[in-house]
């Protein structure tokens, strides 16, 4: 058994909502037709990393009804990023439909990239999410958030699979390779990085989306030279038994790991 994803490595023109969601609307179809049973699109995936929030937050909720109408429309589960507004800062979701339209997962990005200032304008979240798509339980963390192994453990406890769509520059790219693979081996999941590609301002983005067996095989992988693109990738049912058959999680010592950690904080006071 097995489920089928599409990843949209898409262009994004920059604070642009109306050209990226029209433009992303050809991209399901294209999924759609090859057969996906869902559809996931990178970080803020309608207006690029913007710190712009007057500009970017979906006050209106247009992304959201063009999303849940494009996925009623196709009955296909869609997976995008958009930026919502709080009675302060904004935050950074990423959010699931299902054929229905009904929002099934949303993720708040639990570590903005204070490097570029994202603390400053975006709220972090506290929570993992998580959801069932044909029986494949998921979660969601994004982009900055790869950074942080322990959050990802968390959510392996349950999910088969993480996904992490972002706007990860080509500066980093080695980074961004070598963090999905390490995640997906240390948590044996599979692992999902969606990124986008080209220019947003002075800074550019090569992709590199790829889809990452819970052994660390990368079974699906698009360009990571700029180029806009859909990959078909079909996700088996096999985490738990591969679990079972190298079974490191059961040496996990979860309780002794917060224990060190407590011990380590309190020594720095």
């Amino acid at each position: 058994m097995s489920i089928r994803i599409a990843l949209y490595q898409s262009e994004i023109q920059y604070e642009d909502k109306n050209y990226n969601l029209n433009k992303s609307e050809q991209a399901i179809e294209t999924a759609v037709h090859g057969g996906a049973d869902l559809v996931l699109m990178p970080e803020m995936s309608f207006t690029g990393f913007s710190m712009n929030t007057n500009v970017t937050m979906d006050n209106d909720e247009l992304c959201l009804e063009r999303i849940q109408a494009y996925a009623r429309k196709y009955a296909v589960c869609i997976g995008f990023g958009w930026v919502r507004k709080t009675s302060e800062l904004a935050e950074n979701c990423y959010t699931i439909v299902n054929t229905f339209g009904d929002v099934i997962l949303n993720y708040i990005k639990i570590h903005p990239f204070s490097y570029a200032g994202e603390d400053k304008f975006f709220k972090a979240g506290e929570k993992i999410s998580y959801c069932d798509i044909k029986g494949l339980p998921v979660s969601v963390f994004i982009c900055y958030d790869l950074r942080f192994p322990e959050i990802f453990q968390c959510a392996s406890s349950k999910a088969s699979a993480i996904i992490v769509p972002a706007n990860w520059p080509d500066v980093r790219r080695s980074h961004w390779n070598s963090l999905l693979q390490a995640r997906a081996i240390e948590t044996q999941t599979y692992i999902i990085g969606i990124n986008c590609v080209g220019y947003q301002r002075a800074q550019y983005y090569s992709g590199g989306s790829q889809v990452i067996h819970p052994n660390g095989d990368i079974i699906g992988k698009l360009d990571d030279e700029g180029s806009e693109g859909v990959l078909l990738c079909d996700i088996t049912y096999d985490v738990d038994t591969y679990r079972q058959g190298f079974p490191v999680k059961m040496d996990r010592k979860p309780e002794l790991y917060r224990n060190l950690l407590q011990r380590e904080c309190d020594v720095r006071k």
